[in-house]
């Protein structure tokens, strides 16, 4: 059995403490289905059952109590741990490169969490001319959103994509729903980059004939999702990057229809700082922050 992500044993501490799923998710500043994915993936991990059904609601088995009380205890022993430590505080300076949309929908909304560990940190935020180029010779760690590889660098699959249509709620009541995929198709599309990720989309749908090479083509998430939030045309979007406008209602997923997509986040490591404790410092947190979205690649 692989040892559960500490996001997922804190996924259960809360549900146990607080009772509900909803108020877990708001203690660890998650989506509900956030906090769903973190148990059922821990339960699958245990290979035993968590939760059981209670009336309208949910609550611990017995098996799950007992396993619930040993964590919150390991989880305390973990805090001390922390708390001895901190006096140990790493410093210097960290420039991460990263994908413009990966880095003001997922990364700059959870920053400040990172900086409350390691506030002596200089941290610097960079973003590149291209999703996957690399080139900046100052960064010190490139999250870069693309196939590969990159000659001469070492990186890692951090995170896969689950591509689905999105518009706004708007947009969705303007034209009275859609019952069919291929209605969509009637609607202004919007990419990024190219068009690769709608064909995908309308081939896992199973829409024949499908023409998607019209509409605006972006070059940066922002842009596309920004676009389809005001009501101009129906766009490509994923759980990680579109979450909280999901949960603020900016967004809405006509169908549940979903595709992975070619296009991966990977993090690269410049050579001479893969073994800085900065660096491993960042890697760490930002690998338990994807691990709550379920995307992160082991």
């Amino acid at each position: 059995m692989r040892i559960p992500s500490t996001q997922a044993l804190r996924a259960l501490d809360a549900f146990a403490r607080l009772g509900s799923v909803q108020r877990a998710a708001d203690e660890l500043n998650l989506t509900r289905s956030a906090v769903s994915h973190q148990l059922s993936a821990l339960a699958d991990d245990l290979g035993f059952t968590l939760i059981e059904r209670a009336g309208k609601g949910a609550r611990l088995t017995s098996r799950g109590l007992a396993y619930a009380a040993d964590i919150r205890r390991a989880l305390g022993l973990v805090e001390e741990a922390g708390a001895r430590q901190r006096e140990i505080r790493l410093g210097g300076r960290l420039t991460v490169s990263c994908a413009a949309g990966f880095g003001s929908l997922w990364l700059c909304p959870r920053i400040g969490d990172f900086r409350a560990r390691h506030p002596d940190v200089a941290l610097t935020l960079v973003t590149p001319r291209r999703l996957d180029l690399i080139e900046d010779t100052e960064a010190d760690v490139w999250i870069a959103f693309g196939t590969g590889p990159w000659p001469e660098r070492r990186s890692k699959l951090i995170g896969t994509v689950d591509l689905t249509p999105v518009c706004s709620p708007a947009h969705l009541n303007r034209v009275g729903g859609f019952s069919e995929p291929g209605e969509l198709l009637s609607q202004p599309l919007l990419h990024l980059v190219d068009w690769d990720d709608w064909r995908r989309w309308t081939d896992a749908a199973r829409i024949k004939a499908a023409r998607v090479e019209r509409g605006v083509v972006f070059s940066d998430l922002n842009l596309v999702l920004a676009a389809a939030a005001a009501g101009q045309g129906i766009a490509i979007g994923d759980e990680l990057t579109c979450s909280r406008a999901f949960a603020e209602g900016r967004l809405v997923r006509p169908f549940d229809i979903t595709v992975r997509s070619v296009r991966a986040y990977h993090l690269i490591v410049a050579p001479e700082r893969t073994d800085d404790p900065l660096v491993a410092a960042f890697v760490d947190w930002l690998e338990e922050g994807l691990s709550a979205y379920g995307v992160l690649s082991k």
